[in-house]
């Protein structure tokens, strides 16, 4: 129920006028009219003193829900966590502006609430501003749609795959060494995209163009490695490239959750077969890798799978980073042993995704498998993308923005004026607009449209937009890779890594990435062995 008709229903309840109410509440007649048309909402003071009147809880008047009950049987002194200290990931009472952000992208119908929103991040981390906050999710749990929201976006697989456009990217994948030479490389072409923009990750463009000025790779051509990074080049920037960069001769990928995720994915088919669920998934994270080795949307899930929520409920419970980006890194795997099978690799990405991720953050890995499954029996780099895209919505905002970056190409626009639109849409300051599934998305499309199937220049072009480098060059890297294999790609950019990967895996520690190419094989379909 609604915070108007409620006010509304209570007043009628106790058979009082608008203008009792009004005087009762020191407010004008007006102020009580457009509170139950919903023309506005009271402030905190008249939200305390609406609750008074009426003898209901402020969470009773947002919500419908009196929780005054359950209170009563709280113990009297009860040991409370330091509210200041919890880690924002994991505390939702810190992320609100994100939430609010959040729930007008996706159609949710809480602008008359954007003042509560805003007072009660305003107020100090306390057991009250919790328990403000438990309200909000309440709010945006029950929150209607807008009126006339334009697109039409399910979490639910099979209405998901309904709303696909039909398009087939058609190919043959190879057997034998050619095959075992393409998932070497959407392994290679991973790893060395990731390496290229883990220095940078998080760095605004502005920061990023003076290093590479000031080091000779301007336009972006090579690895920015620590040994360039000089006292004179870092000189006046705030920004800890120095480091950050890696050794020339450092001859591995270091830990990355980018990488971590593609022996993730080795590891639950492994354990689970390819018949797992989103709950084995959830059990693999919580058995394989510690709390910190998950970020916005996985950290929160994986708090909520050790306090018993279990997918899909983890992936929505007090999360605010719902379509965050974090599920587009993590479906290579599921491309990488479904070759030319672009809807099984779909599959699997939704059950991995929707354990942390809604909508278009479930459509961003979903779409990403698809792709490089597509990538192993085409050299078309837009039939690539396209394939894709058919297992994404029609009426989604990913499929949109995607379509966008495709036209802007096919009108002959350049790649500057596309990056240059795409940073003017999107703000690289607003941690929102730089994580997003969909920002991220546009960066992955263009750079592999404009790259041309060169794999230095795609992994570059990713990464020279800043936003989330080491994910994008890393997805973009991962479909060219498959598409060229690994004989294709150029030593200049495999050898930095050595042939080896570090992981943060329990168990698995330090892998071959020739070797994991290798054991990758054993999980195709039997018809594709």
């Amino acid at each position: 129920m609604l915070f108007n008709e409620t006010v509304y229903k209570l007043r009628a309840k106790v058979g009082i006028s608008q203008e009792k109410l009004a005087e009762a509440l020191s407010v004008s007649r007006q102020a009580i009219q457009k509170w139950e048309s919903g023309a506005s909402m009271p402030d905190i003071e008249n939200l305390v003193a609406i609750a008074k009147f009426f003898d209901v809880s402020v969470d009773y008047l947002l919500s419908g829900i009196d929780s005054r009950d359950t209170e009563l049987l709280r113990i009297t002194h009860n040991t409370l966590p330091t509210y200041s200290k919890q880690p924002t990931w994991e505390a939702y009472f810190k992320q609100l502006p994100i939430e609010y952000r959040q729930c007008l992208d996706e159609g949710k119908d809480v602008s008359v609430y954007e003042k509560f929103f805003d007072a009660v991040n305003s107020m100090p981390d306390t057991p009250e501003k919790d328990d403000a906050a438990n309200i909000i999710f309440r709010i945006v749990e029950n929150a209607p749609p807008v009126r006339n929201y334009k697109y039409t976006e399910p979490s639910e697989l099979d209405k998901i795959f309904e709303l696909g456009d039909g398009y087939k990217c058609e190919g043959t994948a190879p057997d034998g060494d050619a095959l075992l030479d393409k998932i070497h490389g959407g392994w290679l072409g991973r790893i060395c995209g990731c390496l290229l923009g883990k220095p940078v990750e998080g760095i605004h463009k502005g920061t990023l163009d003076c290093i590479l000025k000031r080091t000779g790779n301007y336009p972006l051509h090579r690895y920015l490695n620590r040994e360039e990074m000089t006292e004179e080049v870092c000189n006046g920037l705030s920004f800890p490239i120095n480091k950050r960069a890696y050794p020339k001769d450092y001859l591995a990928m270091p830990v990355d959750d980018d990488t971590n995720y593609i022996v993730l994915g080795y590891r639950i088919i492994k354990d689970y077969g390819r018949e797992f669920t989103a709950a084995d998934v959830a059990s693999a994270w919580l058995k394989l890798q510690s709390k910190d080795a998950y970020c916005t949307a996985e950290r929160v899930a994986f708090r909520n799978f050790v306090n018993g929520y279990l997918p899909p409920a983890s992936a929505h419970y007090k999360n605010p980073y719902r379509e965050w980006i974090g599920a587009q890194i993590r479906g290579d795997y599921f491309g990488y042993i479904n070759p030319c099978n672009p809807k099984t690799a779909a599959d699997m990405a939704f059950r991995d995704a929707s354990i942390s991720h809604v909508k278009n953050g479930i459509y961003g890995e979903m779409w990403a498998s698809a792709m490089i499954a597509c990538a192993f029996g085409s050299d078309d780099i837009k039939s690539v993308i396209r394939g894709g895209l058919a297992y994404v919505p029609k009426t989604s905002r990913l499929y949109e923005a995607v379509n966008r970056i495709i036209d802007y190409y096919d009108s002959g626009m350049s790649y500057d004026d596309c990056m240059n639109d795409i940073r003017t849409r999107w703000n690289e300051a607003d941690g929102h607009d730089w994580c997003h599934t969909i920002s991220n998305a546009e960066i992955v499309a263009m750079s592999l449209l404009f790259g041309k199937k060169d794999y230095g220049k795609t992994i570059c072009m990713a990464v020279t937009p800043g936003f989330d480098t080491d994910c994008n060059a890393a997805t973009a890297g991962s479909v060219l890779g498959v598409m060229l294999g690994a004989a294709a790609l150029p030593a200049e950019w495999t050898a930095q890594v050595g042939d080896t990967l570090h992981t943060s895996i329990f168990g698995v520690g330090t892998v071959s990435i020739s070797e994991m190419a290798k054991k990758t094989l054993n999980h195709l379909a039997k018809e594709e062995e």
